[in-house]
């Protein structure tokens, strides 16, 4: 047992990371959850500050795959919501990495945003959206002052402040898309989610080649066999070099996934060869890619 234990490695911990999103109720809480959540991170919403310290310990343990937790806190919480400064000096104490994005906007565009959806302010009580603002105000000061990233979204439309919200949260990382490749049988339908649909027929079908009829695109005969074709590699290298407009444009634009749909009559050899090949040429290029095969082993 001593020997089995010696060779056995030790668990490496994994890296906590603590993103708390406040602010002013109507600066923009909502979407910035929603963006943070797209990035992969788990996020709770209206939690309690002191919540946060059994969240952090659940990360730590060793059969847990949580490492990035975003909390949404904010005067919603009530008279929890006094907690926060606490627990974020308890969080620094305790060594947990951890930023704080607060969200701000001018008075004028916070009642206006409040008017537009016909609620009260959280702090209203029996008094004018404006009251509710004030008072939200000053509860908020302390915090707006430790906050490590304020935005001011007064100005700033859903995409502007996606933006925004990206950067404070990855801290200056790359920007990420995922590229989904699909391949498909034109017989099956073309796949309904998919933002750019490429159609294979154009090459001989290895169907017809009695040895390769009952292989599909993932085994090197066939493989070997579609790329060798007239035009098949020239094609992938040109559709790949016209991509990259496209999806640094989609990066511009907030959308972080896309589905590429491969197609050919049956989904089982072009479709399938030229989609593994397509998504290895992304990868190399610097993409996340998924490649799945629809339709394969529905013949």
């Amino acid at each position: 047992m001593p020997a089995a234990e010696a060779a056995a490695s030790t668990p490496h911990p994994t890296v906590r990371e603590v993103f708390v999103i406040t602010g002013m109720s109507g600066a923009g809480r909502s979407r910035a959850a929603a963006v943070v959540e797209d990035l992969g991170w788990y996020v709770v919403d209206n939690l309690p500050p002191r919540m946060l310290i059994p969240l952090v310990d659940m990360m730590t343990r060793s059969a847990s795959t949580l490492d990035r937790v975003c909390a949404v806190v904010d005067v919603r919480g009530g008279e929890f919501f006094d907690d926060l400064l606490e627990v974020l000096e308890h969080l620094q104490q305790s060594g947990v990495e951890h930023r704080v994005l607060f969200l701000d906007a001018d008075d004028t565009v916070l009642v206006r945003r409040f008017e537009q959806v016909r609620r009260p302010h959280p702090l209203q009580g029996d008094g004018r959206i404006l009251d509710g603002i004030g008072a939200e105000r000053r509860l908020l000061d302390a915090i707006r002052e430790r906050a490590d990233t304020v935005i001011d979204t007064s100005s700033l439309n859903v995409h502007d402040l996606a933006r925004e919200v990206r950067d404070a949260v990855t801290w200056g990382a790359a920007d990420d898309l995922h590229v989904n490749v699909v391949s498909f049988g034109f017989k099956y339908g073309i796949p309904i989610d998919a933002d750019h649909v490429i159609d294979m027929r154009f090459l001989a079908n290895p169907y017809w080649v009695t040895e390769l009829r009952h292989l599909t695109g993932r085994d090197a005969p066939v493989r070997d066999y579609v790329l060798g074709l007239p035009g098949a590699v020239t094609f992938l290298e040109r559709y790949v070099h016209a991509l990259e407009p496209v999806l640094a444009g989609y990066l511009d634009e907030e959308k972080r996934y896309v589905t590429i749909a491969v197609g050919c009559t049956g989904g089982k050899h072009r479709s399938v060869a030229t989609s593994e090949e397509l998504g290895a040429r992304l990868r190399d290029a610097g993409y996340r890619v998924t490649v799945t095969a629809r339709d394969l082993g529905k013949e």
